[in-house]
């Protein structure tokens, strides 16, 4: 339960009430408005708490950024090897083109992992500022997220090289139909880091799950398969609506490195997935947060 106070002297219908008082609960929702408004205006509050842990984890030196853009590389090259060597070639797509596809899809996919996994540990690794400090706890996962979409920009550029050396198309799709998917996988993404960070105060073993979780979500995804691969294989193309990367990498994909119009179903999944994400994540988030510090 929430109450909203005025100080000594305001008047009860001067509009908002300058302070927000939340009392002991083990679940249940605030005052949305109110939450959101002060998730707001504390916004720098998180973008700072995203800085520190930049550079806390030397995200923002260059040999740090180097590792970001260094690893998904060598793991391309893993996966070339044993699809493209070993396995005789993806179907339909040269060398250079599926090496595109592979570090296009991997960037991303590291982008989405590292923003869950970061999400995951922000209230449990952040006891004394929960104790000490008041202010909406939603700020630290959505802080972990920012700061793994500041660690994807730099592999930006890098992937532009092999989209070039690919001969990809490079048109209006690319451009402007590209960053939308994005937004929808960082709404997505923030749903998720919102949900494993509430579910990482109850059950302390999540995190130490979550590795094993992604690997397995990075196999069947459009990351090492292409969109046009899984949808010639009948039992995948049955089952992949009901994976919630399918629409939204397959879809980002399409547009960024086809140059292609994704397909109205994978809009409407995409916007599906990112949506539900988010209001279960923020819902479950919310209505648990001030249980945290008695769990900590």
């Amino acid at each position: 339960m929430s109450t909203s106070i005025s100080p000594p002297g305001a008047e009860a219908d001067h509009g908002d009430a300058l302070y927000h008082r939340y009392e002991p609960h083990k679940a249940g929702l605030p005052d949305l408005k109110v939450y959101f408004r002060d998730l707001w205006r504390r916004r720098e509050f998180a973008a700072e708490m995203s800085k520190a842990g930049m550079r806390g984890a030397n995200s923002m030196t260059f040999f740090g950024q180097a590792w970001l853009i260094i690893n998904p590389l060598l793991l391309a090259g893993v996966y070339y090897f044993i699809v493209q060597v070993i396995g005789g070639g993806a179907r339909g797509t040269n060398g250079w083109s599926y090496f595109s596809h592979l570090t296009g899809g991997l960037f991303c996919f590291y982008y989405i992992q590292g923003a869950i996994s970061a999400g995951a540990g922000s209230v449990v690794g952040a006891g004394k500022l929960i104790l000490n400090t008041a202010f909406p706890r939603l700020l630290m996962p959505l802080s972990a997220v920012r700061t793994g979409f500041y660690r994807f920009l730099p592999t930006l550029p890098v992937y532009l090289v092999f989209h070039v050396l690919a001969g990809n198309p490079f048109n209006l799709v690319t451009v402007f139909i590209a960053p939308i998917f994005l937004f929808l996988i960082s709404v997505f993404a923030s749903g998720l880091a919102a949900l494993f960070a509430a579910l990482q105060v109850y059950f302390r073993d999540t995190a130490a799950f979550l590795p094993y979780i992604m690997r397995l979500w990075l196999y069947i995804s459009p990351v090492l398969w292409t969109v046009d691969m899984i949808s010639s294989h009948g039992a995948a193309r049955r089952l992949a609506p009901f994976n919630p990367l399918y629409p939204l990498l397959g879809g980002y994909g399409e547009a960024l490195q086809n140059g292609v119009m994704p397909e109205l179903s994978m809009w409407l999944l995409a916007v599906f997935w990112a949506t539900l994400s988010c209001v279960l994540g923020f819902a479950y988030f919310v209505s648990r947060e001030r249980d945290f510090a008695v769990r900590i």
